[in-house]
């Protein structure tokens, strides 16, 4: 964080939030090797066998990366402003979920129930 915090700070920007992802983030790499290698024949069709054992190394190395050498990723809110965002983070699951309601009120969604109804 030593690295970047100086050039956030120097733009006018306050550092509102930090979260650390670290072995919790080797399983989500873990979890995405595992559906990516259920679906590996449909990335084989669209892109090719190279790309396939690129990405599949890559996701295996990252995913050892994190759980055995000490990495982590920042997720960093930057904010001009204090009061720009509350306290907590609670708000965050409140506007995934609002965000999600509203997709699913959208034209897109508007037949789902007609195609997916049982008789």
């Amino acid at each position: 964080m030593s690295e970047f915090t100086p050039a956030m700070e120097r733009s006018g920007l306050l550092v509102s939030d930090v979260e650390v992802l670290r072995l919790h983030y080797a399983r989500t790499l873990r979890l995405w090797r595992e559906r990516f290698l259920a679906r590996r024949d449909d990335a084989k069709a669209l892109l090719d066998e190279r790309f396939c054992r690129m990405w599949e190394f890559y996701l295996a190395m990252s995913e050892t990366a994190f759980r055995y050498q000490d990495i982590a990723v920042f997720q960093v809110q930057l904010v001009r402003n204090q009061a720009a965002v509350p306290l907590t983070r609670d708000y965050v699951g409140q506007r995934r979920d609002a965000l999600r309601v509203r997709e699913l009120q959208s034209p897109r969604y508007a037949n789902i129930g007609a195609r997916t109804a049982h008789p």
